[in-house]
């Protein structure tokens, strides 16, 4: 076989895998972790279960790499706007607008929480997600150090005005899953000015 054939196969590969995984998500979501199978993520990938296990050996890496792929994208995109050098205010903004308008995100939060507070999910899952978890505060720690310091964002310790932060999109998030919308419009503006300083209201 050629390099170029292995590549594309390669590429191929990495798309299935992102198909089943994002149909796992779902599944996870609508079903609860301890609840679905191999067959659910099938099923939700119109794969057959014999396919999925081409490419997975277990739920459990399936959960996994669902958690660590979300996470550590979720950490790059932060990251890179921790480091832009535009106010932090709009940092924030940009944030909170794109995670509220990430369809997938409400199942991702569902799959998130449950994982790190269902004794029956593997140690070692659980640890890592919650490890990444604190890891991904820190860039938004950065941004609320770079509002105080230009006198825009609430004083108080940084880490944790980023978990109030990540914790309020998240439940905000929750709200939007489809079928179960609450009908309200959520203005990422509204949400930032909570945590500005007051000569900013």
């Amino acid at each position: 076989m050629s390099p170029r054939n292995i590549e594309r196969d390669q590429q191929m590969r990495e798309i299935r895998k992102d198909h089943i995984l994002d149909a796992a998500l779902q599944a996870m979501a609508k079903r609860g972790i301890d609840s679905v199978s191999i067959k659910d993520i099938a099923r939700e990938a119109q794969l057959s279960i014999g396919n999925v296990y081409n490419y997975f050996n277990s739920k459990d890496e399936i959960l996994g790499e669902v958690l660590s792929r979300g996470q550590i994208e979720y950490g790059k995109m932060i990251t890179s706007y921790s480091m832009l050098d535009i106010d932090p205010r709009d940092k924030l903004t940009e944030i909170c607008t794109i995670w509220l308008n990430t369809s997938i995100n409400w199942a991702f939060t569902i799959m998130l929480e449950s994982i790190r507070t269902n004794e029956t999910v593997n140690p070692e899952i659980r640890e890592a997600a919650t490890r990444r978890f604190t890891e991904n505060l820190k860039p938004i720690a950065e941004i609320m150090q770079q509002g105080q310091t230009a006198n825009v964002i609430i004083d108080g310790n940084t880490m944790q005005l980023a978990l109030y932060f990540v914790s309020l999109i998240q439940g905000l998030t929750l709200q939007m899953a489809p079928g179960y919308e609450i009908p309200i419009r959520i203005e990422p503006e509204n949400i930032i000015r909570l945590f500005l300083s007051t000569s900013e209201h």
